[in-house]
């Protein structure tokens, strides 16, 4: 698949929105609150929703990204972590650019 190039919209959303947080808060340094076995077990009972949904043919964007999210929440090293983060934005991208297909956003 190839990607279009200069910025797609929502890529150029996404940097502008960065843009807007940075502006208001400036950079951000905070702990990453991840990887207690409280989060690695929410993310163990959400991924087997999302493979009992996908099973049964119900797939659903919320319950991928509720996927991703959990798996980045249960990550105890900061490369895994950073690996979920990057499988988070991806899938809230796709999923905005399926939305921007189906005509759901008229800007």
């Amino acid at each position: 698949m190839s990607y279009p190039t200069p910025l797609s919209r929502v890529e150029r959303d996404t940097r502008d929105e960065r843009a807007r947080q940075d502006a208001k808060w400036g950079e951000q340094n905070h702990d990453d609150g991840t990887g207690d076995q409280r989060w690695r077990d929410a993310a163990n009972r959400v991924q087997l929703d999302v493979d009992e949904a996908a099973r049964l043919g119900g797939t659903t964007w919320r319950g991928i990204l509720h996927e991703e999210v959990f798996e980045a929440f249960a990550a105890m090293d900061p490369a895994k972590l950073r690996t979920e983060l990057i499988q988070v934005a991806a899938v809230a991208q796709v999923w905005a650019e399926a939305i921007d297909r189906r005509g759901g956003d008229p800007a």
